[in-house]
């Protein structure tokens, strides 16, 4: 990280609208291999000066489609972002928030969490090809993070 950027601005890529192509296990932490794929629509600006941004996410779930946000705040003081998800479907339940940085152009993010009443890590990693398409991709670990199963991507493709 340069002095240039101190990493308040790790998430300027993603400002704008996005075509989204979801994949996602069935079933979560259940040795599932089958996976539904769906599309949906982002938009995301920045906020709180430009240490923060809002991401306003449709997700159109083969059963219904539906709104979800994603808010993301820096803190210079640490060097690392929060994320946290809200779902429309649960509109007053934050989800816990995965916390991490960039480097080596790649944004590792982490939480503990509970699935299904057990403990479990939560795992969020970005990347990004170029600057029109983005990948994000959702993983959980029930053993301290020793592996993982990842069952949500989104790959992100800028709208014209």
């Amino acid at each position: 990280m340069s002095p240039e950027n101190d990493g308040a601005r790790d998430f300027d890529f993603l400002f704008g609208g996005w075509n989204v192509r979801h994949r996602r296990l069935k079933r979560r932490l259940a040795g599932s291999a089958e996976w539904a794929e769906f599309e949906g629509d982002s938009t995301t600006q920045p906020m709180l000066g430009g240490s923060g941004n809002l991401e306003d996410n449709l997700i159109r779930l083969p059963e219904g489609a539906y709104r979800a946000v994603a808010l993301r705040s820096y803190d210079a003081a640490s060097g690392r972002w929060a994320i946290w998800w809200l779902d429309g479907r649960s509109p007053h339940q934050l989800d816990v928030p995965v916390v991490g940085r960039f480097e080596d152009g790649v944004g590792t993010f982490l939480a503990d969490d509970m699935f299904e009443g057990r403990p479990i890590k939560v795992r969020f990693l970005w990347t990004c090809r170029d600057i029109d398409n983005c990948r994000w991709e959702q993983a959980f670990s029930e053993d301290a993070g020793k592996s993982w199963e990842t069952n949500w991507t989104m790959d992100f493709a800028r709208r014209v």
